[in-house]
């Protein structure tokens, strides 16, 4: 009997922990083949390759972002291969189980929860005697009746085996994000969240586990994305994994979900001083800082540790924070989460991710949807479309600010641009994004693509339009950013470049022959003219760059500076800036 195990991924890079720990667990007993996919890939290709590989049995692992795609591969592979057995796995349709067998008559079974032991004995069951009646976590059909067994007690996670050795793997382990699990289970019970059904954390043996991790960093991996839900929430084991990474990373980059109100500081002391710069990464959900909202959702949040946390990693400059909110929780209206956005992204994370609530089969909120006047998406990913406080025209102009958050902050595309707007020209944060995704939307510019240059001309043209001041300064600061944007010497520039050929042949020249006149650092590279020429370039700007960057009010940094950015002169190919006053203060000119 054959077997494949398949699911969609969001993209390429992404693999499937679920069906690797599937195939790990029954492979000594069936013929067990993995096939992975995209969202993306037309179905009739996805279709044609599981008929050409042939099977007896296949698998879909199902998550909100890939069931409707899955669907359409089954409906169409039931046609084709009308004796193919089709299991169901994953979070997406283990709740609400009794609908989708009625929805999804091509289904033959369900396996609900967690997975290894009771997709192992079906298999038995359909190459044996066939009494599914015997399989705990199943559900399937008997005639036109659909039964759901009796849930499945547990694992014990140690006697599970390893899902990341199999040899096909290795030529891609350092393309592609590698998913790895220390632990399963959430202590936490918000009510948004599908990890709050599971009571308890179970915890995977910490030396099998390092074991695993050396293996994969030893074949090559590259990012390696630990998907435990908490992984800092005993701090003895927390500690001691972070040692073994910071002993050992090879190179590799870890990400982690973390609690921050609850990070011990002698873990935040140890990390700050001995974690190798952009290693670690840590996600952090934050969510919502309402406390009426928080407590409604049992979201035990303490905002003003998790702020001295995030601060104090920011503080060391290791590693870099990707912070999460949630647009639409309960009692979260308008003007509340306006309050939030402000309070979290004055953290100041490298990342701050808007997600807007997604009512996901089997919590709390779903059950509760009425008493809060949601109305969601019938389909997955089940996204909300109002509520009682927050209605839908409210939601779109959240999704406009989210467009431009993603665009501009979250690619870093402008931060020093950025940054003197919201602390200068705009009341926050968060209404220097809502106003730019308003106009952004007016122009229609989300219906059409956009070079690099594009984001630096539609910034600007919001800007003129509003009358902002400080124009010639903020332009300063734009060409600032779109020079450090490039790896490479930019070959087009957006705006009217206005130095004389004569100028900049001086400037060039004077750089080259007195070049301890900008700063040791630049002399330390020891160019010549001919290499200026070649890797740098310059921009009058006018005002004092430095005294602004410092923090300076636009009236106190009034000056002249020669901004000069070389191209290619270090490992990690990033462009370096340095300054020189002109005019009154020059020393060189």
């Amino acid at each position: 009997m054959k077997v494949i195990l398949s699911t969609l991924n969001a993209k390429y890079i992404h693999t499937s922990l679920a069906i690797r720990c599937l195939k790990a667990y029954s492979e000594k007993d069936f013929d067990i083949e993995l096939a992975e996919y995209t969202i993306k890939d037309p179905v009739m290709n996805i279709v044609s390759d599981l008929y050409q590989r042939g099977a007896d049995v296949i698998g879909f692992s199902c998550y909100i972002w890939n069931i409707e795609e899955t669907i359409k591969v089954i409906n169409i592979l039931k046609r084709v291969m009308p004796e193919v057995k089709i299991i169901l796995g994953g979070p997406e349709v283990s709740y609400d189980v009794e609908h989708w067998m009625n929805q999804l008559p091509n289904v033959d079974f369900i396996v609900v929860g967690e997975g290894e032991e009771t997709f192992h004995q079906l298999l038995q069951e359909i190459e044996g005697k066939q009494k599914y009646h015997f399989v705990y976590g199943l559900a399937y059909r008997k005639g036109e009746e659909v039964i759901v067994m009796p849930g499945r007690p547990k694992a014990d996670l140690n006697e599970l085996p390893s899902p990341y050795r199999f040899p096909e793997d290795i030529p891609d382990l350092g393309k592609r994000v590698v998913y790895f699990e220390t632990s399963r289970g959430c202590p936490f019970n918000c009510q948004f969240c599908l990890s709050s059904i599971e009571v308890g954390v179970r915890y995977f043996d910490i030396e099998r586990t390092k074991a695993d991790i050396l293996y994969l960093i030893e074949n090559g991996a590259k990012l390696i994305k630990f998907v435990d839900r908490t992984f800092n929430i005993k701090r003895d084991y927390a500690l001691e994994m972070f040692e073994f990474l910071i002993q050992n990373h090879g190179g590799c980059v870890f990400q982690f979900e973390i609690t921050a109100d609850i990070m011990r500081p002698e873990v935040l002391d140890y990390l700050a001083e001995n974690a190798p710069p952009g290693v670690f990464r840590f996600e952090i959900g934050v969510q919502s800082t309402n406390d009426p909202t928080n407590e409604l959702v049992k979201r035990r949040q303490n905002f003003t540790k998790l702020s001295r946390t995030v601060s104090k990693i920011k503080a060391s400059g290791k590693i870099d924070q990707h912070l999460d909110l949630i647009a639409g929780l309960p009692l979260e209206d308008y003007d509340t989460f306006r309050k939030t956005f402000n309070d979290v992204f004055a953290l100041g994370p490298e990342e701050l991710q808007l997600g807007f609530l997604k009512m996901l089969r089997g919590t709390g909120l779903r059950l509760d949807a009425d008493k809060y006047n949601y109305t969601y998406m019938d389909q997955a990913p089940y996204e909300i479309l109002g509520s009682d406080v927050l209605p839908f025209s409210d939601i779109v102009r959240l999704k406009r600010l989210e467009d431009v958050l993603e665009k501009y902050w979250n690619a870093h595309r402008m931060d020093h641009t950025l940054k003197y707007l919201m602390e200068q020209e705009f009341p926050s944060p968060f209404d220097f994004f809502q106003a730019f995704g308003d106009y952004w939307e007016g122009q229609g510019w989300q219906k059409i693509g956009h070079q690099l240059e594009d984001l630096f001309t539609r910034l600007r043209s919001f800007l003129e339009q509003r009358g902002t001041k400080q124009m010639d300064l903020i332009l300063g600061l734009m060409k600032l950013d779109y020079f450090l944007g490039h790896k490479y010497k930019p070959r087009k520039i957006w705006w009217d470049f206005t130095m004389e050929k004569s100028d900049w042949a001086s400037y060039i020249k004077r750089l080259a022959e007195h070049p301890e006149d900008v700063s040791p650092e630049f002399a330390s590279l020891s160019l010549s003219e001919r290499d200026l020429q070649k890797h740098a370039v310059l921009e009058v700007l006018p005002f004092h760059l430095e005294r602004l960057l410092a923090g300076v009010t636009p009236d106190d940094a009034k000056g002249q500076t020669l901004l000069v950015t070389i191209y290619q002169q270090n490992e990690d190919q990033k462009p370096v800036y340095f300054t020189l006053p002109l005019g009154a203060e020059a020393k060189l000119i």
